[in-house]
């Protein structure tokens, strides 16, 4: 009888109450969705074989969080040679730049990227200054086209995104196309033919190698916090939106922001974050003791990555929370079936979307993810 197929990793979890960070072997098994937990330290066993459906095998790769009955593990090593050579082998990670003139199609781009297999990890709209963009394209400084490059590429806000997956960095490279327009016309099914783009106006960047992606990464997403390029966050006229975990993981964020920019809405600044479980309870406190749903909504906000966006305009608290629908998608299928809720959303819960209620806490909500968390 032939082995049931499981992956291990080791995670590391942090432990606020303890103000200690425990590590334990997760285990899935991908026959059944089940999972089951090994208290490294203590060495027994924490959680017993137990079926999960919030996790997905997608969701497990080398530095993803996953949430397992409120607990955000940090998935910081595979645990055996088996799971590293089935889940680990060909995935590369790879920097996505989306350039001045295409950030307003970022919902396009969102669902090429992930009808190609390929999964967004990381993402930031920023703002070069034309020395950040100098430093970044340094090794074409001898080339004719440098300072119009620069230029360009600092004349407004980009999307810089990690991509990973199998061969990602060819596959990112392919999707985009040649950046020659020759060539470019010799293999029309690609971004930039199907764009027009010519010259330094060519859509988007993708790294070359692996050793590139890494160096690249780094510069958008750095280890050390504080340094790169900031957010876009204007911090006011705003509302808040977050496109929550369980849509990001069903691959509806670009189908989201579509609907968000045909409606009107301008987005001025968007970056993905993992939410750790207090700052979740912090940022929904308002909803505290108000609405039943409140520990669910929380485990909800951390349970994995989320988008948030700052959207801008005059009165636009209250019109964008007349577009996403009520709580419940049921109800807003009912009586409001073009909103966001009414359109992706599951349950009151898992309703696509969280949007500033109270028009006076829009800066408020945007200043805690554009300010604080990404201080």
């Amino acid at each position: 009888m032939s082995k049931e197929e499981r992956f291990a990793f080791l995670t590391e979890w942090y432990d606020s109450t303890a103000a200690l960070q425990r590590r334990y072997q997760l285990m899935y098994y991908p026959k059944d969705g089940s999972v089951e937990m090994f208290d490294v330290k203590n060495q027994r066993t924490f959680l017993r074989r137990t079926v999960y459906d919030d996790i997905q095998q997608d969701d497990l790769f080398l530095g993803n969080r996953v949430t397992v009955f409120s607990r955000q593990l940090h998935l910081i090593e595979y645990a055996d040679q088996y799971t590293a050579n089935k889940l680990g082998i060909k995935k590369e990670r790879t920097l996505a730049i989306l350039k001045p003139d295409v950030v307003t199609k970022i919902g396009d781009f969102l669902e090429l990227i992930y009808s190609s297999n390929l999964i967004v990890t990381k993402a930031k709209m920023s703002c070069l200054t034309c020395n950040q963009a100098a430093d970044f394209y340094a090794e074409h400084q001898s080339k004719p086209f440098f300072n119009n490059l620069v230029q360009y590429v600092s004349s407004g806000p980009l999307v810089a995104m990690e991509l990973m997956g199998t061969d990602a960095v060819s596959a990112w490279r392919r999707l985009l196309g040649p950046t020659d327009s020759p060539t470019r016309r010799e293999s029309p099914q690609n971004v930039r033919s199907q764009m027009g783009a010519e010259g330094i106006k060519n859509v988007g960047h993708g790294s070359d190698s692996l050793a590139a992606a890494a160096r690249e990464l780094e510069f958008f997403f750095p280890s050390t916090v504080g340094l790169g390029p900031g957010n876009t966050a204007r911090c006011t006229d705003c509302t808040c939106c977050i496109i929550k975990p369980h849509a990001m993981s069903e691959g509806l964020a670009g189908k989201i922001l579509n609907s968000i920019s045909k409606a009107g809405f301008e987005i001025t600044a968007l970056q993905m974050f993992h939410v750790e479980r207090a700052n979740a309870e912090e940022f929904l406190e308002v909803y505290k003791g108000v609405v039943t749903e409140y520990s669910c909504m929380v485990s909800e906000l951390c349970s994995g990555p989320c988008m948030v966006l700052e959207i801008h305009g005059n009165d636009v608290p209250k019109r964008f929370r007349e577009f996403c629908g009520p709580a419940d998608p049921e109800i807003a299928r009912h009586l409001y079936p073009t909103t966001l809720r009414a359109l992706y959303g599951k349950t009151k819960v898992r309703n696509a979307v969280h949007c500033t209620d109270l028009p006076e806490d829009g800066v408020l909500e945007v200043k805690y993810f554009f300010t604080i968390l990404d201080g």
